[in-house]
């Protein structure tokens, strides 16, 4: 009777409840902020990015939007494209978090967050600076700004489509597979548009087809699967020295 009464008064251990993303005030707050900032720019550009997307797809030889749009369109694209890569970062993070589960207990979360949104923002920067050297070597200005709209817009709306993705990833749970498929199928799909716009603007033989699609593995294909890798290399590093 008094063992029971001790152990009444004193209470026994808890088991810790394990991380999730959906408990975190941080995650939170960041995919509130992005859903304010996609509702505020559509409500700004709604016109202006639908005239992206028919740009792209009906290939419009024209100038540049980068030269005809203004500076309050060209600010709402750019915080497009780094909600893209908050989103891109909150991804991964949820991803690795299902993979390593006991990441988050060698390294904060807010840490790893920070971490795989920076390296999604250095990622995209080197990215555009190899788009704009090969293409001002190779290929003439015009060509080049073109493509660099064409994957600006890219960006755009993959950060618009990631947004519903992630929120689901986030608090319905989504089962790691079918989270996999999703995030494979619009990778996929991404890149297809891809080769198109570059079939559009690089290539006019059969000859450049072949160098075309070796190009495209070069900085489209290969560059992911090192992206990945690097980014499994690093959880391995993150775990050995915290």
């Amino acid at each position: 009777m008094m063992n029971l009464l001790t152990v009444w008064l004193v209470g026994t251990e808890g088991i810790p409840i394990p991380y999730s993303p959906r408990m975190d005030d941080a995650v939170a707050a960041i995919l509130l902020g992005c859903f304010f900032l996609s509702a505020y720019v559509l409500s700004r550009s709604r016109k202006f990015l639908l005239q992206l997307v028919k740009d792209f797809l009906l290939h419009r030889e024209r100038t540049s939007i980068f030269a005809t749009s203004t500076a309050a369109d060209m600010r709402y694209l750019l915080l497009l494209i780094l909600q893209t890569c908050v989103l891109s970062g909150v991804f991964f993070f949820n991803y690795f978090n299902e993979v390593r589960p006991d990441l988050v207990t060698y390294v904060p979360p807010l840490w790893l967050l920070a971490i795989y949104i920076g390296i999604c923002l250095a990622y995209l920067f080197l990215k555009w600076l190899v788009y704009s050297s090969l293409g001002w070597i190779f290929f003439d200005e015009s060509r080049t700004s073109l493509w660099l709209e064409s994957y600006s817009t890219l960006l755009y709306y993959l950060g618009l489509a990631l947004f519903p993705l992630v929120l689901f990833i986030v608090y319905f749970d989504l089962d790691l597979q079918i989270t996999l498929i999703i995030g494979l199928f619009l990778w996929l799909f991404a890149k297809i548009l891809m080769l198109y716009k570059w079939i559009k603007l690089f290539c006019n033989n059969l000859y450049g087809y072949v160098l075309l699609i070796l190009y495209f593995c070069a900085l489209e294909i290969v560059p992911c699967i090192m992206l990945y890798e690097g980014m499994v290399k690093l959880n391995d590093f993150l775990i050995i020295k915290f």
